[in-house]
């Protein structure tokens, strides 16, 4: 008998869930020409096929076409859909895994001018502040129509195979109708709860009528709105006894907020420094009060969260979506007692921030999700042993010893501090981003497994990487504050490093020139504020901290806005010059031929990195391949065989911020594609 809570089968009507893990709706945005083609099958496949119960596609898929998607999701209102859908259930299916989807109209959540420029729609006139879209108010031919889009979509995900579907009803059109806040309709689809969860029931009983009793249908949906004036808990607890007593529903799957907002969005769906499973009580009510198959997922990205929800009745089925994107064969470890060696999701939230400015979503530190067509997930091993040198221990050198350990080779990495992390260290040191040093934790524990061999507060030398006689060498020293871009002086500026580490205490009137636009500008901005300064986030660009993305930029704004900080878009910093105790900044603009002079006690320039690169260049004459990359082959999974110096005693290749200023997942990538095939 199996005792652990986690690996219990569960009974949904007549489905049999192995056990209590589920990959909740989402969408990675992987599909092409609107259609679930290989890569998305690949994705969802390499999750079956490690054990977890049940993976729910798409977040969402539209019904119809006045529903077009604002990033890449399926398009279900296609019958083209439906041979695509079978085969990933097919397969699925194949390694014991079902499959449901979610499918919806978005609603006011999209723009007009997306795919057909149909008019966008809605239960009332007010736009969604995130997409920022006029609605008109739904007609009553709108809404039969989208009521028979819904039984169309319905019954092609039932011919494809599919275990069941799932509606979505939270910030899209259902939750349109339902919300007080968004339903300005006049009865019969408007005013009281029974008239603003009229359009939910038809949709659903004109479902059951096209695909019938059998078919499994839920319904995920906000319980609480947490607005003034949206529905409440006590409303939510309503709303689910009346899905429950409609018999129209086999499972509620709870939400608890609203994502017309950026910070509302991040609130449903917490991210690093946020409360883990901040809603899992709230679910748990709804369960009690309902005795009724009862899903839920936010934030929980560890198995023992995971197993406490279940254990305690919390739930039935818990979801672990972004913890699967990390790891997608979490589950076969659970079963294999192997927890320590899951990759931990550290709440970067690099997957769904690059859906919502119109990428793929990728996991910042794994980069074979989303790749699972090109790039392992496991590393095989090689045929033969080689002797491989790596120089650095951020993320980039890390992997680079992870893989090549994982490929069988001998592994030794140099490093100049006493600790690995290198910005990665820096960055975790905030209290609200220490989850990142799990990066590098889980990789030092998996390095130490595989016996690599690490030399720390060696700052190596050319000399020093010849003695390990490599016949593989792996530069990956990462690049050090490029602050020197000023006109003129350069040497009265400090860098955003030195904030962040400590090196530099803040100064009381602070400039902050950010012109790389990512998290250490505003991490030192936090840091500055934090101390009681005043502090200007000035950049060139016409927004600031581009590289942030939304939903990671809330939790710096909750803090900057309560301070005595402001932010200067379209001007450049072009020199700085003392003037008696402070620092004469002069400012420009790519704008027009003008300058302004301000005065300030500290400037700050967050510019990025210059490639650490001397001992690359020192060791590229005695290289094989004298450096080089054959890009073609790195693009598309090949080997390496550049072999231009035959005199040469090793291949030399350097990796992440040695090459040029990147982020996290690019030193990461760089590093798995390279090393997987030495």
């Amino acid at each position: 008998m199996v005792s652990d809570p986690l690996l219990q089968p569960f009974q949904l009507k007549h489905l049999k869930l192995k056990n209590r893990i589920m990959i909740t709706s989402h969408e990675p945005a992987y599909p092409e020409d609107g259609m679930p083609k290989d890569r998305y099958r690949a994705y969802h496949v390499e999750r079956a096929k490690a054990g977890v119960a049940l993976t729910m596609t798409a977040g969402s898929a539209s019904v119809s076409r006045d529903s077009p998607p604002v990033f890449n999701n399926i398009l279900a209102w296609k019958d083209e859909v439906v041979g695509y859908m079978k085969r990933l259930t097919d397969e699925c299916h194949e390694h014991g895994c079902a499959v449901m989807i979610q499918l919806t109209h978005l609603g006011r959540r999209t723009r007009w001018d997306k795919a057909d420029w149909l008019p966008v729609v809605s239960a009332g006139y007010e736009r969604e502040p995130a997409h920022r879209a006029f609605p008109k108010a739904a007609e009553d031919w709108d809404i039969t129509r989208i009521i028979k889009d819904y039984a169309d979509a319905a019954e092609r995900m039932q011919a494809a195979g599919l275990d069941g579907i799932e509606l979505e009803a939270y910030g899209h059109l259902i939750d349109q109708f339902i919300s007080p806040v968004t339903n300005a309709l006049d009865a019969p689809y408007g005013g009281t709860l029974e008239n603003r969860m009229r359009f939910a029931f038809d949709v659903l009983k004109a479902i059951r009528k096209r695909c019938g009793e059998t078919f499994i249908v839920g319904v995920r949906y906000t319980a609480d709105e947490r607005i003034p004036g949206g529905t409440d808990a006590a409303d939510g607890l309503e709303i689910s006894k009346r899905f429950k007593d409609s018999g129209l529903v086999d499972f509620l799957n709870v939400i608890r907020g609203r994502i017309d907002t950026d910070p509302g969005l991040t609130d449903v769906i917490p991210i690093q420094g946020m409360r883990n499973a901040p809603h899992l009580d709230f679910a748990g009510e709804i369960r009690k009060a309902t005795d009724f198959p009862t899903f839920h997922a936010a934030k929980v990205p560890d198995v023992a969260t995971a197993r406490f929800a279940i254990a305690e009745g919390k739930v039935d089925m818990i979801g672990m979506t972004r913890a699967h994107i990390t790891d997608p064969h979490l589950v076969q470890k659970i079963i294999e007692k192997r927890e320590d060696d899951i990759r931990p999701c550290v709440g970067a939230n690099y997957c769904l921030d690059r859906i919502y400015q119109g990428g793929m979503a990728l996991c910042i530190h794994n980069a074979a999700t989303g790749r699972e067509m090109t790039m392992p997930q496991t590393i095989s091993k090689a045929e033969t042993r080689k002797r491989v040198t790596i120089v650095g221990t951020g993320p980039a050198g890390l992997e680079a010893a992870r893989v090549a350990g994982e490929r069988g080779h001998d592994v030794t990495v140099f490093e100049a501090a006493d600790k690995p992390g290198g910005q990665i260290r820096l960055t975790s040191l905030q209290e609200r981003r220490r989850e990142m040093i799990s990066i590098v934790d889980w990789r030092m524990a998996q390095c130490e497994k595989l016996g690599v061999k690490f030399q720390f507060n060696t700052f190596a030398e050319a000399t020093d990487v010849l003695a390990t006689n490599p016949d593989e060498v792996i530069i990956a020293t990462g690049g050090l504050p490029h602050t020197d871009v000023l006109e003129h002086g350069n040497d009265l500026v400090v860098s955003a490093w030195d904030i962040i580490a400590g090196d530099v205490k803040p100064g009381q009137n602070v400039l902050i020139y950010d012109d790389a636009g990512d998290h250490a500008g505003l991490q030192a901005a936090d840091l500055i504020s934090e101390a009681g300064s005043k502090v200007e986030i000035m950049t060139p660009d016409r927004s600031f901290a581009p590289e942030v993305m939304a939903m990671n930029l809330v939790p710096y704004m909750r803090r900057l806005q309560t301070r005595d900080v402001t932010f200067t878009v379209t001007w450049k910093l072009l020199a700085a010059e003392r003037s008696g105790n402070l620092l004469k900044a002069t400012l420009g603009s790519d704008y027009g031929d003008y300058q302004k002079q301000r005065d300030f006690d500290q400037i700050v320039v967050n510019h990025g990195t210059l490639p650490l690169d001397d001992l690359y260049i020192e060791l590229k004459p005695q290289s094989t391949n004298l450096g080089e990359v054959d890009y073609e082959a790195l693009s598309t999974g090949k080997l390496q065989a550049v072999s231009s110096n035959p005199d040469g005693q090793f291949r030399l290749f350097r990796i992440g911020d040695a090459v040029a200023a990147r982020n996290t997942h690019a030193a990461i990538f760089d590093a798995l594609r390279l090393v997987k095939d030495l």
